[in-house]
């Protein structure tokens, strides 16, 4: 069944208009990104398998770090309910990664974030998987919510998107159902030391989207998500429901639909206590820098093949596989599969082998073509979570890490190729 088609299954993207699309092998290095805003989707593509050229050493951390700046303050063990009972403030959050700094010539953990955009619950029970493979294999890892599915459709007016109509938006309201079980599995994702940040609310690309909007209508999308995050115990009547176990100062990054409108949104963000932001458009396997004074996480160009890269994510797969038909030809399923999970391992090597840079793997809870990208995501986690020395983990956590490391430390790691394996004692002093 297609998006956007009447279904219980918790569908969330509305089908998109049949157009011709352009197949990779004639798209140029200028055209990086190609957005379908149906799915949320983008393709990265890069006409060479070339190791990166160095990093720019621009940006960097504090040796004192955001961390200190954000400490809270010591907890006096008691549940602190917010507002309508919908949040509430339980403590620091428990299991999280110790962060200290990288001593002499040691070498970097290898650091894996798995993010989710959207974090609906629906039908396929795809949220409570990924809590469970988290689990199982010691990872943590970051969903990032639309507010709106926090927000009935009934009271979508609540809703009042910059350059678009009160209660409209570029996905499908959830249903009540939805909005009770996702809010259920926010809950226990937070407790079981994952991360919950924002895909904002409208999902809208193109002209009007976030590309579009002035820094003045992202702070407006960013305190709508907000409220709508603060008070869905009132927009939703569901009064017998326990608050959330965090507030909305836990929310600190997020990745904006289509990956659109970074500049304006880094400097909306200042006033809300971001930390970092996943929004940019593709870049290299190198270590991170900051922008605007937050950690700039993008997703990644992967192996793809002899010729070209792939952004880590899962529709960029479905888009040069079966040029972004969800429901491809069933015969090739277990190639793309492999292929996928083959893309994922080469980028994963690269630096694992190499640089140690992060990966940033992003997904959706989709079932697109048969589920291969969910088959993909899971070998993933289960064989690169149990390896030596990596920690699956959370862009929070990644970015508690990253402040505390010493400035000179980060701008070596940065100077590193992707596969570049160094003598540590050089790059780590």
């Amino acid at each position: 069944m297609k998006p956007g088609s009447k279904s219980h299954k918790g569908r969330r993207r509305k089908a998109r208009q049949p157009r011709r699309t352009t197949r990779p092998q004639f798209l140029t290095l200028a055209a990086l990104l190609v957005v379908a805003s149906l799915v949320g989707g983008y393709m990265v593509l890069n006409r060479t398998t070339s190791t990166a050229p160095t990093a720019s050493s621009s940006g960097g951390g504090d040796s004192k770090g955001n961390s200190a700046k954000n400490a809270e303050p010591k907890w006096d063990g008691k549940t602190k309910v917010i507002g309508d009972g919908s949040t509430s403030y339980t403590g620091p959050q428990k299991g999280q990664l110790k962060a200290v700094p990288l001593k002499p010539g040691e070498k970097p953990p290898q650091f894996v974030v798995f993010s989710w955009d959207g974090a609906l619950a629906g039908d396929d029970n795809l949220f409570d998987h990924y809590r469970q493979m988290a689990k199982r294999y010691n990872a943590h890892m970051t969903f990032f919510l639309t507010g709106i599915y926090l927000l009935p459709k009934d009271k979508r007016n609540l809703y009042d998107p910059p350059q678009h109509d009160k209660g409209s938006a570029a996905i499908s309201y959830a249903t009540d159902d939805h909005i009770r079980t996702t809010i259920e599995e926010l809950g226990e994702a937070w407790r079981e030391g994952n991360e919950i940040g924002t895909h904002f609310n409208g999902h809208f690309c193109g002209a009007k989207g976030g590309g579009d909007w002035s820094v003045a209508e992202w702070k407006q999308e960013i305190e709508e998500f907000n409220s709508f995050l603060e008070n869905w115990k009132t927009n939703t009547g569901f009064t017998d429901m326990d608050p959330l176990p965090f507030d909305v100062k836990a929310v600190t990054g997020g990745r904006a639909p289509c990956l659109e409108g970074q500049k304006n949104l880094l400097k909306a963000a200042k006033g809300f206590g971001y930390r970092y932001d996943a929004s940019s458009p593709g870049a290299y396997q190198v270590w991170p820098a900051k922008k605007e004074g937050v950690w700039d996480f993008p997703l990644q160009m992967l192996p793809f093949n002899d010729e070209y890269q792939a952004l880590s994510m899962d529709f960029n797969f479905l888009y040069n596989q079966s040029d972004g038909e969800t429901n491809g030809d069933p015969a090739m399923y277990s190639t793309w599969q492999r292929e996928t999970i083959d893309t994922y391992m080469s980028g994963f090597n690269r630096v694992y082998y190499g640089s140690r840079a992060p990966l940033f793997i992003g997904n959706h809870f989709e079932q697109w073509n048969g589920g291969i990208y969910m088959n993909a995501v899971d070998e993933i986690i289960k064989n690169v979570c149990t390896k030596k020395d990596v920690k699956c983990v959370s862009f929070q956590e990644l970015a508690d890490w990253m402040d505390v490391q010493k400035p000179s430390t980060l701008a070596n790691l940065r100077n590193l190729d992707p596969g570049q394996s160094p003598d540590w004692a050089t790059v780590v002093k």
